[in-house]
Order: structure tokens, then C-alpha cells, then sequence
């Protein structure tokens, strides 16, 4: 999973070499098994199973971030300093 600040564009090659392989993207079913959420409420915490987890270092300019809190039509706010303690997620310039 990708923690991206909306103004950035994720580099994917940059997200291979973080992850140690070969990365696409993710249909509707395996975001739903993996995660337990549907695409649109992915919320950054609480999936079905572990997921490798990187944040965009841009993320850390801000006090606050909004993410999905498990559907499309909610959102939680948390401390950006906050993402990688309770994601387990490795900060990087993703960009």
C-alpha cells in the first residue's frame, strides 16, 4: 500500500525498488481480500492481512491527514507524524 500526498504522482519504479519486486495494480477482488475494504474506503489501518506500507515523505509536511476510515463516504483525521507508527510503514520519496 501507497500513503500518497494527493498532489504527488507515485513512482512506480521507485515503489519496486522500495518493495523488492515487480508491482501492478490492484483489481477490486484482491483490494477486498487483502485489506477487508473495498476500493474507495481503504483505510490506511485494521486489514485482513499484513500489508507492506509506504508514505509518501510529503505526507510529513502537514500536522493532520485525512484517510478512509472503511467505506467510500468516511474519513478519519490523524496526526501525519502518527502514519508510520500505526501503519508500520517505511517514509520514502515516492514521487
Amino acid at each position: 500500500m501507497v500513503l500518497t500526498s494527493g498532489v504527488n504522482r507515485v513512482n512506480e519504479k521507485t515503489i519496486e525498488q522500495l518493495g523488492g519486486e515487480k508491482i501492478k495494480k490492484a483489481d477490486a477482488d484482491f483490494v477486498r481480500t487483502v485489506t477487508g475494504f473495498t476500493i474507495g474506503g481503504v483505510p490506511p489501518v485494521g486489514h485482513a492481512q499484513k500489508i507492506t506500507t509506504f508514505i509518501d515523505e510529503d505526507l510529513l509536511q502537514y500536522d493532520q491527514v485525512w484517510a478512509a476510515a472503511g467505506t467510500p463516504h468516511t474519513v478519519f483525521c490523524l496526526k501525519s507524524s502518527d502514519l508510520a507508527r500505526i501503519t508500520d510503514g517505511t517514509i520514502a520519496c515516492i514521487k
